[in-house]
């Protein structure tokens, strides 16, 4: 697969694949690596394209990593607002749940003050 595509001005611009991506993401992650290392190993230009996709990484951005160069749309990419509430009422059942289950031990852990 040919990861450059050409501009106008004759520099080329580089295409990073997803795969890619989250390899540079794991090396660095990993902390074995400098940014000078995994840019030469994966030929990457800029370094400030290993920040970009670490920011991603960390704001849970991960699906922008799929998207191909150029504007970022966020069309669709994330859950919607259904599945967004629906994720939050699971956190706070099993949040209820796991309270309700501290202080049944709590009580047998500390006996009733006389």
């Amino acid at each position: 697969m040919d990861s450059k595509r050409g501009s106008k001005k004759g520099t080329t611009k580089r295409f990073y694949p997803e795969e890619i991506k989250l390899e540079v993401i794991q090396m660095k992650l990993s902390g074995n690596y400098t940014n000078a290392e995994i840019m030469e190993i994966h030929q990457i230009k800029n370094r400030s394209q290993i920040k970009t996709w670490m920011k991603w990484h960390r704001e849970g951005e991960s699906h922008r990593l799929a998207q191909p160069g150029g504007k970022q749309y966020s069309y669709n990419a994330g859950l919607s607002e259904l599945e967004e509430l629906k994720k939050k009422v699971l956190y706070y059942e099993v949040k209820e749940e796991l309270m309700g289950k501290y202080r049944e031990l709590e009580r047998r852990w500390i006996p009733p003050s006389s």
